[in-house]
């Protein structure tokens, strides 16, 4: 008889994947690497446990967009205060907020609740393509 195997936290084994942006689209980067932070392309993938890998992101300044997203799209914050609103177009957020624009993208495809919040400190983006993450000997990982 067949069996669907839950995965326990501590049973859980994670390996780090490094991702070269250089040329890639932010959406298709995106979605490949938040179902890595969640574990999705592992055959143990469970729900509500913790199952996803370390990834870490170079090249964050070359990620490219299609059509023109860049002057079109905007990303809106309010601080909840009479005019607090703030108002940034795509250019602006990857000319000046790079990181900050990566993990925006891919944090909005990650589950927004506890478990997703632990996911999403398993992300790290970098503008250059260094990064002190050497030591755990990540594996490049493969975004068409």
């Amino acid at each position: 008889m067949r069996q669907t195997t839950m995965l326990k936290p501590k049973e859980v084994e994670r390996t780090w994947y490094v991702v070269d942006g250089a040329g890639k689209t932010l959406g298709r980067l995106s979605t490949v690497v938040a179902s890595v932070l969640r574990g999705k392309h592992k055959p143990t993938y469970t729900p509500n446990v913790d199952c996803g890998d370390f990834v870490i992101v170079v090249n964050a300044d070359k990620i490219v967009v299609t059509g023109n997203k860049l002057d079109t799209k905007n990303y809106y914050h309010h601080s909840q205060f009479p005019g607090g609103m703030r108002i940034r177009t795509m250019r602006t957020m990857k000319d000046k907020y790079t990181v900050e624009w990566v993990e925006k993208s891919i944090q909005g495809m990650l589950p927004h609740t506890k478990l997703g919040d632990v996911q999403r400190k398993h992300l790290f983006v970098y503008k250059g393509s260094e990064h002190p993450h050497a030591a755990q000997k990540p594996v490049e990982l493969k975004v068409d």
